[in-house]
């Protein structure tokens, strides 16, 4: 009898197993099949639509919750929770789908694999014609513009990297993360995560209204179990994109036991004005003074430091001599390298220090012997699986090490900084860097701003260098106070500095001392209001003391939201700008419900509660 029971209660489970809604947890998100198609709806709204799919029915599996600290990024504390369904598709694979409550992720995965290529995947998001988006073109550094358009007709933009185009003439290669609006006010930014050992990165290619996932180069031969990186679509509101932490919730917890060592933090960057300057012990000591004075805790010794040697005015002054330098001042210093991958004949060096096991482990510990505190390692060449081992390799090497990382000219965040916290910092963006290289940024600087808390950054940190008041080769036109609301608005938890130490001493004292207590690091971070590409004001928390930013990406004056009920009375200090382009510094007794910026302008709210 008790068998018969037992029997009747699984069979009733199983029952309502199969019966239940294919939903997130909240409810809010929901999955249907319809055909060869699963349709993604957000309060019952279509949102994004997977084609092709080779399965007929999922079945519920678990609920999934996330639980968890992070070092650095725009939460501290970290959960979310879903329920997780699968389907198995061919004889040794499955595919796994978790419907979060602000995004889904799906993976496949594959058993028992004899010494064979990566699967094809045949992921096809479909996206109709007249569906707003924001889209980057694809390039080996992740560094191009998010324009708003309704179409995949798009001409290409010629790179480094070179590009692919449809036999229309039409760019069909686009990097993530990229950003729909397919009904009004509900939006979905596609990306991926996790990305481990023998795996490749990817991107989209479109045929018309299909876009595919294209795994990058892998050219290991698999055997054993596998599977693919999580694909991942953060959907809702735009408070849901920018507050959400979906690419870590999917990613491998950290590997690290100790990381007391890790200290994210505002740093002093020599490149920006002095493209050749960390050759110079001169150049060195002046930005290592300059971080004294505003109270920064780290300065990057960028490219060339292994030349020093070679200055006659450095009188035989070597990077040893730097580096002893900022610590004897209470300085960390940071030390660049070329990793040797991507672009290397004609290159600014080291070179080739970091390619081996062996010589990786023989620079890094010299790194920690002489007192450098991390690496920013630079040049890399795409999205192979080349790639993905090497960077996972440079940051479990450096961290042995106690060395802090941050990738530059490498393709964008993708999870690590979970896994690897370490990882402060990434660069995977068209940043303040490019005033130095083409004056296309001049004129669309303002606007591009704007698209990237809702794009680039919201996967993860973005050395975006942000802050420059004087100009580098090519002059800026974002006022002083949008310059200083990029320092809260873009979230890395290595914070560079790009002007010039003369540029940020001639600031006002409120203005110096803003940055020496800018933190890299928040406790909670909250979407205000604006849209890609017109306008974005954020709030981030560090303790009891909140930062309001906002920057206006028009070259007209507009009126920018600022419901700030969430935060209740504190006292307020204002940056802004005057009409005729000077600073407006002043404090207020009451949170405004808006601001008024001027063109290409913005404002910072320091409250303190």
């Amino acid at each position: 009898m008790k068998q018969l029971i037992l029997t009747i209660i699984l069979f009733s489970v199983a029952l309502a197993i199969n019966a239940q809604k294919v939903a997130s947890p909240n409810g809010k998100l929901s999955a249907k099949l319809n055909g060869k198609s699963l349709i993604i709806n957000y309060d019952k709204q279509k949102v994004i639509e997977l084609a092709d799919i080779s399965f007929d029915k999922l079945r519920f599996t678990r609920q999934v919750k996330d639980d968890y600290q992070m070092l650095e990024g725009k939460r501290l504390h970290c959960t979310n929770e879903a329920n997780e369904y699968q389907a198995p598709i061919g004889s040794n694979a499955k595919i796994v789908i978790r419907l979060y409550n602000d995004g889904i992720a799906f993976r496949y995965e594959y058993i028992k694999l004899e010494n064979q290529k990566q699967p094809e995947e045949h992921t096809v998001y479909l996206i109709p014609e007249g569906t707003k988006r924001w889209f980057m073109q694809w390039t080996e550094a992740y560094e191009g513009f998010f324009p708003q358009t309704t179409t995949y007709k798009v001409k290409p933009i010629r790179t480094s990297s070179g590009v692919s185009t449809s036999a229309d003439g039409w760019n069909n290669r686009w990097g993530y993360p990229a950003l729909l609006e397919p009904a009004e006010g509900v939006f979905a930014l596609i990306s991926e995560a996790n990305i481990e050992r023998r795996q490749s990165a990817s991107c989209l290619y479109n045929d018309g209204e299909r876009y595919s996932v294209v795994a990058a180069e892998n050219d290991l031969n698999l055997s054993g179990d596998w599977h693919t990186p999580w694909r991942v679509v953060i959907i809702g509101k735009l408070a849901d994109i920018v507050e959400s932490t979906l690419v870590t919730d999917v990613s491998e917890p950290s590997q690290l036991k100790d990381t007391n060592w890790i200290k994210p933090g505002v740093v002093s960057w020599i490149y920006w004005a002095n493209n050749h300057g960390s050759n110079d012990y001169n150049i060195i000591k002046k930005y290592v003074d300059m971080a004294v004075v505003l109270k920064l805790p780290y300065v990057l010794i960028d490219a060339e430091w292994d030349e020093m040697d070679k200055i006659a005015s450095n009188e035989g002054k070597t990077i040893e001599d730097a580096v002893a330098y900022a610590n004897s001042k209470g300085i960390k210093p940071m030390i660049w390298y070329n990793s040797s991958v991507g672009w290397i004949d004609g290159a600014p060096g080291p070179k080739f220090r970091l390619n081996k096991p062996e010589d990786r482990e023989k620079e890094f510990a010299w790194c920690e012997k002489i007192g450098v505190a991390g690496v920013k390692i630079d040049f890399f060449s795409g999205d192979n699986q080349m790639n993905m081992d090497y960077c996972l390799d440079l940051l479990e090497s450096a961290a042995r090490h106690h060395l802090l990382v941050n990738f530059h000219g490498a393709p964008i965040p993708r999870g690590w900084q979970k896994t690897w916290p370490n990882l402060l910092s990434t660069e995977g963006v068209y940043g303040a860097e490019w005033y130095n290289n083409v004056p296309t940024f001049t004129d669309k600087a303002a606007s591009h701003n704007t698209t990237l808390p809702f794009t680039r950054n919201v996967i993860g940190p973005m050395d975006y260098t942000p802050c420059a008041f004087s100009d580098s080769q090519h002059p800026h036109i974002t006022s002083l106070a949008h310059e200083l609301a990029l320092t809260v608005l873009y979230e890395s938890g290595l914070q560079h500095l790009a002007d010039r130490p003369e540029s940020f001493l001639a600031q006002p004292k409120e203005v110096q001392d803003f940055l020496g207590q800018l933190p890299t690091v928040w406790d909670e971070t909250r979407y205000v209001s604006g849209y890609p590409g017109e306008s974005a004001v954020l709030a981030r928390r560090s303790g009891n003391t909140w930062y309001v930013a906002g920057i206006n990406g028009k070259d007209a004056p507009q009126i920018l939201k600022t419901n700030l009920s969430f935060i209740g009375k504190g006292s307020v200090q204002m940056f802004a700008d005057d009409a005729s382009g000077k600073w407006q510094i002043s404090t207020i007794s009451k949170l405004p419900s808006q601001v008024e910026c001027q063109p290409r302008g913005g404002f910072v709210m320091k409250i303190i509660l």
